[in-house]
């Protein structure tokens, strides 16, 4: 144990090296910066799958109702909203030229229908829908839909609701939040209309499992974000929310992923190819 007079010489000999006070200025920031990490989420994964029918939760496992920002699995509400909206027309209508002056990453220069942008993830062409609905539409929408926290507004202080609000920012939403969402399209349940929950599951994309299964669904990457909004590469998320058919039977999922460390494959990717890999053991089991 240290004694009160070895620990007063040590701060004697702190101050006289001028260490003292460099200490005491570091720690507000040093406080600051614990708090900011306090917000990013420790590493996890999520997977509930629900039988559409029965409405039976067939498999439930890590922090399913912990919220996240949803990232481009948006787009399956927003593609909702916007066939109900007028906005949307079908899986390829509206075909979209891509322009210069949308300064878009290089992957994104291209003509984009929904189906286009449901299954590349096209960040221009969700801006495009949410510019059409506007600030006010977007909020009803979302409160329509109980969309997770229901909170558009984007960055503190940016005004980007409309832009950014669930690109690792303001919207967040929880897996079992997102297996409801699914179910409540697939059932009818929804109040929007039958035809534009119609049309945004024709537009997604179709992947095929192993057991016989088909597979609707829609991926989401994003890195988490301190509550300074600093992005941590080290702490990349990703997301698959979806539906599978077999023989009749109709089962959705959400399957959410958090890694410890960079990555070099999208969050969304790897949790699209995890849950594809697992869902006919985890359903055999159920």
């Amino acid at each position: 144990m240290i004694s009160r007079r070895h620990f007063n010489n040590g701060l004697l000999l702190a101050a006289g090296a001028g260490l003292l006070g460099s200490a005491t200025a570091g720690r507000p920031a040093a406080a600051a910066a614990r708090a900011a990490n306090d917000t990013l989420t420790d590493p996890a994964v999520c997977t509930v799958i629900r039988d559409v029918e029965s409405g039976e939760t067939l498999h439930r496992a890590g922090p399913c109702d912990q919220r996240f920002s949803p990232c481009s699995t948006f787009k399956f509400a927003l593609a909702i909203m916007g066939f109900d909206a007028g906005i949307l027309h079908g899986p390829h209508d509206p075909l979209l030229p891509y322009r210069p002056e949308l300064k878009a990453p290089e992957r994104e220069h291209e003509d984009t229908d929904p189906s286009i942008w449901l299954r590349d993830s096209i960040i221009w062409y969700s801006r495009m829908v949410t510019g059409k609905l506007g600030a006010a539409r977007l909020q009803a929408y979302v409160d329509k839909l109980d969309y997770g926290n229901r909170d558009v507004s984007g960055n503190p202080g940016k005004a980007d609701g409309l832009t950014q609000s669930w690109l690792m920012s303001s919207l967040r939403i929880s897996p079992d939040e997102q297996v409801r969402l699914l179910h409540r399209s697939l059932t009818g349940t929804l109040p929007v209309s039958a035809k534009s929950c119609d049309q945004t599951h024709a537009s997604l994309p179709v992947f095929e499992a192993n057991g016989g299964w088909t597979v609707r669904g829609k991926t989401g990457s994003g890195t988490q974000a301190d509550a300074s909004g600093k992005l941590h590469n080290d702490r990349p998320q990703g997301w698959f929310i979806g539906w599978a058919e077999k023989a009749g039977r109709r089962v959705v999922f959400a399957r959410l992923e958090v890694a410890d460390r960079a990555m070099e494959t999208a969050g969304g990717l790897r949790a699209r190819d995890a849950l594809i890999a697992e869902l006919p053991g985890l359903l055999a089991r159920g």
